[in-house]
């Protein structure tokens, strides 16, 4: 395994890819897990899936359906060339994931938070209505995010990355 291996896990709209750009400015290796890691696969098998079934909602399938590579993450978790990773993104199967990774920080913020940022990204996921009740449906919904660290993230991101690297073993 690496030498540190942090997971950064969240809803949509919690800050997951400004937590990256900032880690990754303050010189730290990132895996964004929902840009190179990330397909609509069976969070049991990993099977990759090409769609929901015809009676069943598509919006709630795909983010029931959004899983990482465990293939790629174990062997970027190897990676000892870092002296830490931060996997930061959200998938559905994190818990065959959970071994390779020292600590797991999950990102929240109140509702209100929460909704004026998804309103603020056009074209990203959770904007549309559809889109919007399935991440509200989950949010803080006990078992959709890995047991962690729970961070903050109402307030600005330099803050919320300085929480994250306060717990780090360095």
């Amino acid at each position: 395994m690496g030498i540190r291996n942090y997971l950064v896990i969240g809803s949509s709209g919690t800050g997951k890819t400004a937590v990256a750009t900032e880690l990754e400015r303050r010189g730290h290796h990132v895996v964004h897990g929902d840009r190179v890691l990330a397909y609509r696969g069976d969070p049991e098998t990993g099977e990759a899936l090409a769609g929901p079934p015809p009676d069943v909602d598509p919006v709630a399938w795909g983010y029931a359906h959004w899983i990482w590579r465990v293939d790629a993450v174990r062997e970027a978790a190897a990676d000892t060339t870092h002296a830490a990773t931060f996997f930061c993104g959200d998938t559905r199967n994190f818990h065959r994931l959970l071994d390779v990774f020292d600590k797991v920080f999950v990102l929240d913020l109140d509702v209100e938070t929460l909704n004026r940022r998804i309103e603020g990204r056009p074209g990203e996921p959770g904007f549309v209505p559809e889109e919007r009740a399935v991440v509200l449906r989950h949010h803080r919904r006990p078992g959709y995010h890995p047991p962690g660290i729970v961070i903050d993230t109402t307030g600005p991101v330099s803050d919320v990355v300085d929480a994250i690297l306060a717990q780090i073993d360095r």
